[in-house]
């Protein structure tokens, strides 16, 4: 697993997503490697994908490295790691490496442009993710709305691979994730589609604040375990 953090591309870490990514190799018996990629506005679009990509293509070249037999990648990231484990995972369809993406699990990603949707009116404040945060984070990352690397509903679905989806109910960017299962849906890719009721954009990182939270991870690493069973 290769793992990209959230945070609008402008804040977020390795130490924030700790917690997560230790859980995830554990419950899904896996190597995980996350990504340290640069943030805006320092280093705005592309930067961060540019990085993303570059290790993400390093990872699957170097097994003697790693000192691991690797057999596939999967891309996975909350928010705008979910953009980016979209947008690598079109990267390496158009440009395939030799250990091929398996499976990409966009946790609730930013696929497609907020601005306008339902949900980023519905959910404006409140709801830990708010309205204002998802305009400054696009203010400082700069992102190209036209072009597939910053808004991966424009790409090619066609070689998608199986995917594991996640949504948030009250997540303003919730449709945006929508959207991206809809497009999966109408080029026939396999897919499970997890829109979990009741709880908040980066609820995978309030696990300790929220217990149920912890329930809905173990859900989404059902589904990884079910995709990965089904697609082998």
């Amino acid at each position: 697993m290769v793992f990209y953090h959230g945070g609008g591309f402008v804040i977020g870490d390795l130490e924030t997503h700790h917690n997560l990514c230790t859980e995830l190799a554990a419950q899904m018996d896996l190597p995980l490697i996350a990504v340290d990629y640069r943030r805006a506005p320092e280093h705005p679009f592309p930067a961060a994908i540019d990085d993303c990509e570059a290790a993400t293509r390093w990872i699957a070249g170097s097994p003697s490295e790693l000192g691991r037999g690797v057999t596939g990648v999967i891309p996975i990231g909350d928010s705008a790691g979910g953009n980016a484990s979209i947008v690598i995972a079109q990267q390496f369809a158009a440009s395939p490496a030799a250990t091929p993406v398996v499976m990409q699990v966009p946790i609730f990603p930013l696929a497609s442009n907020a601005a306008g949707s339902a949900s980023l009116t519905e959910f404006a404040e409140g709801f830990i993710l708010t309205k204002a945060s998802v305009e400054y984070f696009e203010e400082q990352y700069k992102p190209d709305h036209c072009d597939p690397r910053a808004m991966p509903i424009l790409g090619d679905h066609s070689k998608t691979p199986p995917t594991v989806l996640v949504t948030a109910g009250l997540d303003p960017i919730r449709d945006s994730g929508r959207d991206y299962g809809a497009a999966l849906s109408n080029a026939g890719i396999s897919h499970v589609h997890l829109e979990m009721r009741g709880v908040t954009h980066s609820f995978t990182n309030l696990r300790q604040a929220i217990p149920s939270n912890q329930r809905d991870l173990e859900r989404v690493i059902a589904a990884m375990k079910f995709t990965l069973e089904a697609s082998a």
